[in-house]
């Protein structure tokens, strides 16, 4: 720590910081626009001006900027000099002359950091009566508007994209004050982090164009700390609703998880909650608009009268939901909904993170590793927010080089600017090219069988006690070699892994490898499908292939259904055996799926935006989100429609449920500790989900009543679908809306910070559940290497992050940047078969029976014998086999 003195007050600030940041972590107002806390410090925009002193004796002092200097002991400055705020009022009035006054249009008005440090710097007057710079918008794509002339030339747009995100395609042209920031070319921006855009730039130049469609002002909208739903990570969210609508999903900061960033699927992803195809109302048999109390009567009917009942629970429902389905049923008749490959690679992983001994990181923790392997993932397609952070781990070798140099980690276009551009090792095996292949040292591309062998053997030159795999190449042992040493050198070493490849062997074979590491902070991190699949996996259950033999037995004739679409877990054929079979099928979900076709009893489920309930992300860090608004009045939480039917009324709410389940399972016992009980009051009042400045209350119904309806009780959480209540003692991590006197944007959220960029005061968001403890022993079931057979193919399945999420795929912007129907095949596969990218070929099973046409895409990265296809996509549900035939189709459509 360092004293220093700001306008005369001493204060201890961390040593080695910037100036900006010591100023704003105690909670002093100064001014900035190109600093951002997450990618350091440009000196571009001038805004941070202060005076140092180089003594006492110095009374005049000197205009530094605040980002570019670092602390030191007994530093004297001042804020508040009148040169200093000169200095910043007349650079604010600089950058107004080009800026239009547009505020009462701009979708960024009220929440503009631009507005803000306006305010703050005290410029109220503009001088300029000349004409100002105009350009040309561009089209962007389905995610951003673009609105040039309102830039300030910042650089941050293009300082997080192509520094920070790795894009390609987003860059300044120009020069001196006529720059322009933008593609070169109109065209969809290709990064799948673009959407921070919208919150990194300080402006309106980019703003969310999904957002456009339905717009509200910041202080108009209603939320809640949420968690997002469409990958494994839980990254904390901020969902905005107005009408009865979910308007827009913004970034809600956690220290540990997701930062200040999120993915373009969980910020574009939620047009599914007001999907055409969600279930509003209860439905027996063809009969629609059932009354929920028909529903519910039916609902108790068919379990009386049942034979017996089975459930089937889901990974995208919430712990509670799963829980009080196997309370309905019983732990015997409780099955987990998956596939056997992925029940069997789930409960591989929580034995690994039980009892292998190695720490789980978090995304925070991802970032301080200094060596990565990943084995069998494109964790851009998987789970995209790790990806971000692997970049960030691949520049630990720049900051360790600027140390020696005694560069401070903030000066970032210092150390960008290093000779040479040191990076972390980053070795990737996978079964085609990835998104991060851009900042590896090394790749390599297999079968999922050989990618485990690789494994296995960087294992064996770890650790001459772990197996070794025969019959390795010259070439993949001289690769195993340099990436056990690249491992080896590292202090905090980082193997990632996960189910993307459906390979117990690739995930048996990354325990093999960081058990074999010497480095005592050595890390082991899992991505896994869905919200809730680490939490399912830790509640266990019977797999999903015994629920069929269930029914198929006779020994059952009801099944309940939560939230699964069970076509997109098993073959067609096997579910409508299953679902024909049974005598009464009551499904529980949100949106229409094959699943719900086939109910009897079709009960319409709140979605994240109307519910509350907790999910276990993959690094075994439990999370509660909140609903955003109340459902309609047919619509129930799921857990609510299961304990409807329970004769222990005890559970009838929510807290009561989170309990019992923590008390059945021990793994779950500290989920009453991810967030307050529903009666947390602050000075007797509830939280406000509505701003202070939220408008239009007593109107909004008036078309339908003229006096002002009462605002709808909340028993179930901590908040209240109201704008009265107490926030000023809210612990940030409660808060639904960040905001501080002065501070309306996202920026804000420097007030609830421990320090900049650190985390929240009170704590982040999410208890722990998964400690690393005791250790297994090696793995040896080492599979041989894959031989392509000559006129079958192999098929695989792979993620895509706008293509193969389930609740994605019916959000329309997601569905825009979906890739093509088609599947990847190697150049000499399609040499063999005489075809090129765009042609025709007709997949058949082993026998030759056809089973699909379809456009093929040549992938020079896939090794020969496997097909690639895209997972979750509907018209893949067809395929059953592991091995295909393949034929061309001419354009006649001769074979």
């Amino acid at each position: 720590m360092a004293s220093i003195e700001i306008d005369g007050n001493s204060y201890n600030v961390k040593d080695g910081n910037n100036l900006l940041s010591a100023c704003l972590s105690l909670g002093l107002d100064l001014p900035y626009f190109c600093w951002h806390p997450a990618m350091g410090s440009a000196g571009a925009c001038r805004q941070c001006a202060i005076i140092q002193y180089k003594d006492a004796e110095d009374k005049h002092g000197r205009l530094v900027m605040a980002c570019m200097t670092p602390v030191s002991e007994n530093m004297r400055i001042s804020i508040a000099n009148e040169q200093a705020g000169q200095f910043r009022s007349d650079n604010i009035e600089l950058l107004m002359t080009n800026h239009p006054h547009d505020c009462p249009v701009c979708e960024e008005g009220g929440e503009c950091h631009l507005q803000d440090m306006t305010v703050m710097t005290g410029h109220t007057i503009r001088r300029f009566r000349g004409k100002k710079r105009t350009h040309n918008n561009q089209n962007l794509g389905p995610f951003i508007n673009h609105e040039m002339n309102r830039c300030i030339a910042c650089y941050r747009c293009v300082r997080f994209y192509d520094d920070y995100a790795g894009g390609k395609d987003l860059q300044v042209f120009g020069v001196h004050n006529n720059v322009y920031f933008g593609r070169f070319e109109d065209g969809t921006l290709e990064n799948e982090f673009s959407g921070n855009l919208v919150e990194v730039c300080p402006t309106g130049v980019f703003t969310d164009k999904t957002f456009s469609a339905h717009y509200a002002r910041k202080w108009d909208l209603q939320t809640a700390p949420s968690i997002c739903v469409h990958c494994s990570l839980g990254c904390n969210i901020a969902p905005g609703e107005r009408y009865g609508e979910l308007r827009r999903v913004i970034n809600r900061y956690n220290g540990d998880v997701n930062g200040y960033f999120l993915c373009d699927r969980g910020r574009f992803g939620y047009g599914f909650v007001n999907s055409t195809k969600r279930i509003r109302t209860p439905r027996i048999n063809d009969q629609s608009n059932v009354a929920v109390e028909t529903a519910i009567n039916h609902f108790h009917d068919l379990l009386k009268s049942a034979k017996a009942a089975i459930g089937i629970g889901s990974p995208r429902a919430s712990l509670e939901a799963n829980f009080a389905l196997r309370s309905l049923v019983g732990e015997e008749n409780y099955f987990l909904g998956l596939d056997d490959t992925e029940h069997t690679l789930l409960n591989t992983i929580i034995e690994l993170m039980r009892n292998g001994g190695i720490h789980s990181p978090s995304l925070r923790e991802v970032e301080q590793s200094d060596a990565v392997f990943i084995l069998g993932e494109d964790v851009t397609h998987s789970a995209p927010r790790l990806a971000l952070s692997l970049r960030q781990a691949v520049r630990n070798a720049s900051f360790e080089l600027a140390r020696t140099m005694h560069i401070p980690q903030w000066q970032d276009a210092a150390i960008r600017q290093l000779p040479g551009q040191l990076r972390s090792p980053l070795f990737i095996a996978s079964i085609c090219a990835t998104r991060l292949d851009d900042v590896a040292t090394n790749t390599y591309r297999g079968s999922p069988e050989d990618i485990a062998r690789l494994g296995f053997a960087i294992a064996h030159c770890l650790d001459d006690s772990a197996p070794a795999p025969a019959d390795l190449s010259i070439a993949e042992q001289s690769l195993a070699t340099t990436i056990a040493n690249g491992l080896k050198q590292a202090k905090c070493p980082l193997i990632v892994s996960g189910t993307s490849c459906s390979s117990l062997p690739v995930i048996q074979a990354a325990y093999n490898v960081v058990k074999a590491l010497p480095s005592k902070d050595k890390q082991l991190a899992f991505t896994v499908p869905e919200c809730n699949s680490l939490g399912l996996a830790i509640m266990g259950g019977r797999p999903l292939q015994q629920a069929f033999e269930r029914i198929s037995n006779g020994l059952a004739d009801s099944v309940i259904i939560l939230e699964n679409d069970l076509y997109r877990r098993t073959p067609n054929r096997k579910v409508d055996l299953f679902l024909e079979t049974a005598a009464q099928v009551v499904v529980i979900d949100s949106l229409e799926n094959k699943t719900t076709e086939k109910a009897e009893l079709l009960l319409p489920a709140a979605t994240f935006a109307e519910s509350e309930g907790t999910l276990v992300n993959n690094e075994g860090r439990a999370q509660r989100y909140f609903p955003v608004y109340p459902a309609t009045e047919s619509v129930r939480s799921s857990w609510q429609w299961l304990t409807s039917v329970m004769e222990d009324e005890h559970w009838l709410h929510h807290d009561a449920l989170t309990a019992a389940c923590a008390r059945t399972f021990s793994s779950l016992a500290a989920i009453i500790q991810a967030a307050p009980s529903a009666d947390y009051t602050i000075k007797g009042s509830k939280i406000p989900r509505q701003p202070h400045r939220y408008s239009g209350r007593t109107a909004m119904d008036a078309n339908i009543k003229v006096s002002e309806p009462g605002q709808p009780p909340d028993v179930e959480t901590p908040f209240a679908f109201s704008m009265e209540g107490e926030i000023a003692q809210v612990q940030p991590a409660l808060l639904p809306v960040i905001w501080a006197p002065g501070w309306n944007s996202n920026q804000a959220i420097n007030k609830f910070q421990e320090e900049i960029g650190g985390h929240l005061r009170d704590g982040d968001v999410g208890i722990r559940l998964l400690e690393a403890s005791g250790a297994l022993e090696w793995f040896n079931d080492i599979p041989p290497a894959f031989k392509p057979e000559p006129g079958l193919w192999r098929t695989i399945t792979l993620p895509h992050i706008f293509g193969s999420e389930e609740l994605g795929q019916q959000s329309p912007p997601l569905v825009e940047r979906s890739p093509s129907f088609c599947v990847l095949l190697n150049p000499l596969d399609a040499e063999i078969l005489k075809v090129d990218s765009g042609d025709q070929i007709e997949m058949g099973d082993p026998a030759g029976t056809p089973l699909l046409k379809i456009p093929v895409q040549v992938e020079k990265t896939l090794p020969q014998g496997l097909l690639v296809i895209t997972t979750g996509r509907s018209e893949f549900q067809s395929i059953t086999c592991a091995q295909v035939t393949l034929k061309k189709v001419t354009q006649e459509g001769q074979l």
